[in-house]
């Protein structure tokens, strides 16, 4: 006799809960572990078809090609076996109509796909929540570093190497009493100085051409013209880099607008395919003779 024959019938309907939170749980439960192995598989597989060498393993369009289709497959195949766990063991309902048992399952897979999901972000976050703190501690630790390397690196009351190498600059650049590498050294620290600023100083400009002049051979006027000639490819090259920064940057951005998309169209499917399922194995779970 089915559910609508029962009701007809007038018998009274059973007392139990129209929710069974024991199945939902246990659907849930097997959903997020195969959610998990699968993504875990995924990034392996993601690992063996990606080579930094050149002509070696799949391309970039073709990886992320199959990362977006396993990524939508991870969450339709996780919850259809929550989902049909969740109607398989859930408590039959005696005299319910038949179209309120379809309703019932279909919450049910809903439910299966709620809890996991909740689960799986509380899992990820963990996850996340333990990189970035990593990421952090690592920072911090690099700063320290680098502050007490900039600091061991200076001298006179915290001053730069620039403003320091200033302190005691000649009115001229010497010939004789410098070491070659000290100077190129110090003109370094003043390319590097003037790249920060976006501008070199006269008074920096006429220093260096001395320097350059008097270590090459070249008229003043030479080596100024060598100088500005340099600087001007020095900052196309600042340029060049700043751009690709940028570009990297806002290919990054996409990436993570198309994954964000991507993923919400996964969660979608899972809602979808838990709902489904879960009517399946209950329909299933009806039909079985009673023992």
């Amino acid at each position: 006799m089915t559910n609508t024959d029962l009701a007809l019938s007038g018998q009274v309907e059973s007392s139990n809960s129209a929710v069974s939170w024991g199945a939902i749980i246990a659907g849930a439960a097997a959903a997020t572990v195969i959610f998990l192995l699968l993504v875990i598989v995924g990034t392996g597989i993601g690992l063996v078809s990606i080579s930094p060498w050149s002509n070696s393993g799949a391309s970039t369009t073709t990886v992320g090609i199959l990362a977006i289709l396993w990524s939508l497959a991870i969450p339709l195949f996780a919850y259809a076996v929550g989902g049909y766990l969740a109607g398989r063991l859930r408590t039959q309902w005696v005299g319910v109509h038949t179209d309120e048992v379809f309703f019932r399952d279909t919450a049910h897979g809903m439910l299966v796909w709620a809890v996991g999901t909740i689960v799986s972000a509380c899992l990820v976050g963990s996850i996340l929540s333990t990189a970035v703190s990593g990421i952090a501690q690592t920072g911090a630790a690099l700063t320290s570093a680098a502050a007490n390397a900039a600091g061991s690196a200076t001298g006179n009351g915290g001053l730069n190497a620039y403003f320091n190498d200033m302190l005691f600059r000649a009115q001229q650049a010497p010939a004789e009493t410098r070491n070659d590498d000290a100077s190129k050294a110090e003109v370094g620290r003043i390319v590097t100085q003037s790249l920060a600023s976006g501008q070199l100083s006269d008074d920096d400009r006429t220093y260096i051409s001395q320097v350059i002049a008097r270590q090459t051979g070249l008229s003043q006027a030479d080596a100024g013209k060598r100088l500005d000639d340099v600087m001007a490819k020095a900052k196309a090259a600042a340029q060049q880099a700043a751009d690709k920064a940028k570009a990297v940057a806002d290919a990054a951005r996409k990436a993570a607008i198309y994954a964000a998309l991507w993923a919400f169209v996964g969660l979608l499917i899972g809602g979808f395919s838990a709902s489904y399922m879960a009517t399946v194995g209950g329909r299933i779970r009806d039909d079985l003779p009673a023992t």
